[in-house]
């Protein structure tokens, strides 16, 4: 294990310190620049779009809004409580300032990726719909072994270790609160898990669309209590986050440029686990929805990412920065456990344990049916199906008896491999983007309320689109 652990460190250092950070903020300035400042300035129509996410088939059929809360419920998870606290904890507070803006580029590249998946998707023939970066990669680029590559990354992330992740951190939350044993929690999860996943996309997305709204709302209005409760200290904690991204309240002992660059590698690397703006994760989810024009579902999930990131993840940093424990040695669930204590009495545990399970439980189902079309993409068997689910809640377990730096380091090197390929992946079809963006913002500035998508005013990317689709 010790020699598996250095092997994966290596991996790390490599990918994160050498090439994956500058990619990451190089192609979210990209598009940022060359949509406009799409994120900006359609921020609302993103609210828009989820709030009228109805259906655009039949009652058989994924909904826009269903596809959407399945993303979120991937984005939504333990890395918006056990990853912020990681990040405070390693980085300092500097590192939610990078979060930020990991989130502020990064729902550029979300626009991107989805309206590709969207728009290189392919009919399941029972109406829905598969798709994600697998699939614009061999359709879009003609690469079909680069799409098989991005495939058993992904397979490797969201399937196995990102469920083993958020497994993770329930035991964490359950020890925490009440002391139970990680072996039965483990158990208890392998039950829960296995009768969504074993109903396939269909049963993750009628979940997945009523637990992340409740799950948030509820997580969100506790914050805003707290808030209220500091609203006089809120100045002080937004300066502290500010002042430490760029190393000034580390500047007297002469650590600056060390606890700048610690600050931003954790925020960066927790920012992307938590929101997955550019990963190539969310994508495989947006894909299955049925919409009129594929920038809809582009706008849903870049969405998803500021509520991910600049609000979900806001609401943990202020817990624990109000707080005063982000020093207590702590690290993970536990620390933003002891925060939630500090404000609101011993019942805060007790809560933050029941969110992380809903959070991470919600992600664990997204996970799945990332992986449950990448799988399908290799090979459409129900026999390699059945092997891949039961390895699935293999890794449930796993997670539940596993160590956390093992199972969180994992997590890095697979989601960096996966993140390298789609980037690289997006970049090269940035021109349909910019295609999509266009046909979608001029049908809005003529007044029409719903854009709808006529391929037929396209015949070059016509060829490369599946009729089965548009």
């Amino acid at each position: 294990m010790t020699a598996l652990h250095a092997f994966i460190n290596a991996g790390n250092d490599l990918i994160w310190g050498q090439i994956l950070i500058y990619l990451l903020i190089g192609t979210g300035l990209y598009f940022t620049l060359r949509t406009g400042f799409l994120q900006l300035r359609l921020l609302g129509r993103g609210w828009t779009e989820m709030v009228g996410g109805r259906r655009h088939g039949d009652a058989s059929d994924i909904s826009p809004f269903q596809a959407f809360a399945t993303g979120l419920a991937s984005r939504v998870g333990t890395g918006n409580i056990a990853g912020v606290a990681i990040a405070i904890a390693t980085g300092g507070p500097g590192a939610v300032f990078w979060m930020w803006l990991t989130a502020l580029l990064g729902m550029s590249s979300a626009f991107a990726e989805s309206s590709l998946a969207q728009l290189f998707k392919v009919s399941h023939h029972d109406n829905t719909y598969r798709g994600g970066p697998a699939y614009y990669i061999q359709r879009g680029l003609g690469q079909r072994w680069l799409g098989i590559i991005f495939a058993l990354c992904l397979i490797l992330a969201f399937g196995l270790v990102f469920n083993a992740v958020q497994a993770n951190s329930i035991v964490a939350a359950t020890e925490g609160a009440w002391g139970w044993d990680k072996n039965i929690v483990g158990l208890a999860l392998v039950v829960l898990t296995a009768p969504i996943i074993f109903g396939g996309i269909r049963s993750v997305a009628r979940v997945a669309e009523w637990m992340v709204p409740v799950m948030a709302l509820i997580y969100i209005l506790l914050t805003l209590y707290v808030l209220v409760m500091h609203l006089t200290e809120l100045p002080g904690v937004l300066m502290l986050i500010v002042k430490s991204a760029f190393g000034l309240q580390q500047a007297a002992g002469g650590l600056a440029g060390y606890a700048v660059s610690q600050a931003m590698m954790l925020g960066i690397k927790r920012g992307l686990f938590s929101n997955e703006a550019g990963m190539g994760s969310a994508p495989n989810a947006a894909a299955t929805a049925t919409t009129r024009h594929p920038a809809t579902q582009g706008i849903m999930q870049m969405f998803g990412v500021f509520i991910d990131t600049l609000v979900i993840c806001s609401c943990t940093a202020a817990l624990i920065l109000l707080s005063g424990v982000h020093e207590s040695g702590l690290n993970g669930v536990q620390l933003t456990q002891k925060a939630l204590e500090a404000h609101i009495g011993s019942w805060g545990g007790d809560f933050l344990a029941v969110a992380v399970f809903l959070f991470a439980y919600s992600s664990i189902i997204g996970n799945y049916a990332y992986a449950e079309g990448n799988v399908e993409f290799i090979r459409n068997s129900k026999g390699v199906l059945l092997v891949f689910r039961l390895m699935v809640l293999g890794m449930v377990f796993f997670g539940s008896v596993g160590s956390l730096p093992l199972v969180w380091d994992m997590a890095d090197l697979s989601m960096g491999l996966m993140a390298l390929i789609n980037l690289a992946a997006i970049l090269l079809l940035s021109r349909y983007v910019f295609v999509l963006r266009r046909d979608y913002e001029q049908q809005l500035k003529a007044g029409v309320k719903e854009p709808v998508f006529d391929i037929g005013r396209y015949p070059d990317l016509a060829q490369k689109v599946g009729r089965d689709a548009w």
